[in-house]
Parts: C-alpha cells; structure tokens; sequence
C-alpha cells in the first residue's frame, strides 16, 4: 500500500481571491447528545476555521450544548432539529454522528422505511441511542445525493443497506472499535442476503478497509497509529501522530476537518489530506508541549499547518 504523497496536498480547493460567501463550502453538522456534549463542538471549531459556513443541530433536550453554541460560536447558525432538512438542501455537506450515542443491540425492531418525517423519528425512538439510528437512516435515506461523512455514534448505528442506496460516496470515519462494531453490521448483511461473509476474521483489521470500501461504495478513514485511507478505485496509509492524540475529542476534530474538506474536493482527497493535516498538527504540538496538549489545542493548531503546507 502506497504512503500519503504531500504532492497531494496541491490538489486541495483553495479559496479564489475574488470569492464571496457562500462560495467555499457550506458544512451542516449534526451531533451532540446528552452523554455526550463536547464532542460536535470540536467538529464544528475546526470546520468553521476553513468553509465559509457551518450549521449546527444537536439534540432538542440538550439546551445547555445549544446555549453554549449561541455563546461561543459566532461563525456560523445554530439549527432546530425540525429545521436540518432545510440546511441539508443548503448544505455541501453534511457531517452526522460524532458525539451521537449508540444502541447496543443494532437490530432495531422498527425499520426505518417506517419514519416518513423528523417526527417519528421522535416518536419511534425510546431511547438516544434509537433515535440515533431512526435519523441517521432517515436522513441517508431520504437524500442520496448528499455529500455525507458518517462518524461515531451515527457509523456505530449504521445499516450498511443504507450505504448502498447512496448515489454519492461517503466518508465512514472509524477509529479501531468503531470499524470492529462495523465489520460486524456488514457481517450480518452479508449472512442475512447470502449466508456467506466477504470478510474474513482472521486477517488484520488494516486488510478489511479495502473490501469494505469497494463493497459499500464508501470512502474508509481508519484511524490509528497509522491511517488507513481506501475509496473504491485505491488505498494509502498515513503516517504521524503520538500519544498525545488519543485523548477524548481528536477524531471528532478529525471528522470536522475531512467534512469541512470534503465540501469542496473529492472524498478520497478530502481523507486522506484530512488525516495528515491532522496527525501533523498533533506532531507540532508535541514539539512545543509534549504530549500534553487536547482537542481544543488540535483545533488552534490545524489553521497553522494548513497555512504552511497549502498556502
């Protein structure tokens, strides 16, 4: 597998001078939950450093994230959930999951071709964790053509019939536990329609990125110690980062990136460059802290490195 080229990086969207607002990229961005309340926060930072707009929606109940949204972000429009359909047609983008809480038993006895609005995905969920999978589906469903980067909770609740049913090619963004829950979905899909399974358990996790992305037409964003980066057509490993990157909120700060990218390039692109932008701006903190830094510290330091690699 090849090594990320930096070469790539000059393929990247960079604003025109003569641009107006509006023109370099517009990211919606649904997330949040009532467990989790920093994590889209994370996402949206980094996103609204480098498209021009971001919206974005969490959880009705959680008034608190929402509040402190209207305090502190101030580049961009907090949305009502029963208004993201509106900024969805809006949007370039759509970045659903990250801080979203899954189920733990995936089968859901209610299909999601039984959700025809936003409000029965309310009402058919009795739990966070179902309306996860009722919106996430719902959503996908609902607009194929959509640029969508699927990541955390809403990738944890994914049914992979859904990826199938997309005319575009999303970006799934799963670190190592994430990718094993969806080896697991896709098993199941696979026995449910075949009763055979493309995957294979008893290779490295790092081989079943690339028959995963071709089966389901997805972009994969495998992250760890080395990223593992396929689309359908190739694959590339991207190397960096420490340890200071495993604290709570880097690959949500990650998703926010690649999904701020993805508005304007192409996926793999969007990923790939996503990926090292990121583990590069963990390394240039490590030089100034060690490995005493945070996601917020991430956020402040990407801007720098995309500044002197692009511009």
């Amino acid at each position: 597998m090849e090594e990320f080229n930096k070469d790539l990086l000059k393929q990247l969207y960079i604003p025109p001078p003569n641009s107006h607002k509006g023109q370099n990229g517009k990211l919606l961005i649904i997330g949040g939950s009532q467990l989790f309340h920093a994590a889209s926060l994370w996402s949206l930072k980094v996103a609204s450093r480098i498209v021009d707009m971001v919206y974005y929606s969490s959880v009705p109940e959680n008034n608190q994230i929402v509040q402190k949204a209207k305090e502190e972000f101030r580049d961009g429009i907090v949305v009502c959930r029963d208004q993201i359909e509106d900024y969805i047609k809006e949007a370039d983008c759509v970045l659903i999951g990250p801080g979203m809480v899954r189920e733990d038993d995936y089968f859901i006895m209610t299909e999601v071709s039984a959700v025809s609005s936003l409000e029965d995905v309310t009402k058919l969920a009795d739990s966070e964790g179902e309306e996860t999978y009722f919106l996430t589906g719902y959503l996908l469903n609902k607009y194929p053509h959509k640029k969508w980067v699927i990541d955390g909770g809403a990738l944890q609740m994914t049914d992979p019939r859904w990826l199938l049913q997309l005319k575009t090619t999303p970006i799934l963004t799963p670190h190592k536990k994430e990718f094993e829950r969806l080896l697991s979905n896709m098993t199941r899909y696979e026995n449910i329609n075949s009763n055979k399974s493309f995957i294979d358990h008893k290779k490295p996790l790092n081989t079943e990125v690339e028959p995963m992305s071709k089966k389901f037409n997805s972009t994969v964003l495998l992250k760890g110690r080395i990223d593992i980066v396929c689309s359908p057509e190739k694959c590339m490993k991207v190397k960096g980062g420490n340890a200071g990157m495993t604290k709570g909120g880097t690959g949500d700060v990650l998703a926010g990136l690649v999904a701020a990218l993805y508005c304007k390039n192409d996926g793999f692109l969007s990923a790939a460059c996503g990926s090292y932008i990121n583990k590069k701006a963990g390394d240039r903190l490590f030089e100034k802290v060690g490995y005493y830094f945070n996601s917020s510290d991430l956020t402040d330091e990407i801007p720098k490195v995309m500044k002197e690699v692009l511009l």
